[in-house]
């Protein structure tokens, strides 16, 4: 007989949720932000721009990466 699946998707919906929100709150920062953050210089290039195009992928390729390892931890603990 396997296990109650409730609250392994209630840990995933939470998850993914809050990756979501993560990921929209990165993606409107830089783009509401970006004249304050233009004020500022990194390699030459003003920061709002050097953020949307290097700082917000690497942000999200570590949403991703931390959503494959807790998913990998919550599948091994469901034993799934």
């Amino acid at each position: 007989m396997t296990k109650d699946p409730g609250p392994y998707w209630r840990k995933t919906r939470r998850l993914t949720l809050g990756l979501l929100l993560l990921w929209l709150g990165v993606t409107l920062a830089t783009c509401l932000y970006a004249p304050e953050l233009n004020t500022f210089h990194v390699l030459g290039f003003p920061l709002g721009f050097y953020f949307a195009a290097q700082g917000s992928l690497i942000i999200f390729l570590l949403i991703v990466g931390f959503y494959a390892w807790y998913m990998n931890r919550l599948d091994r603990q469901a034993d799934r």
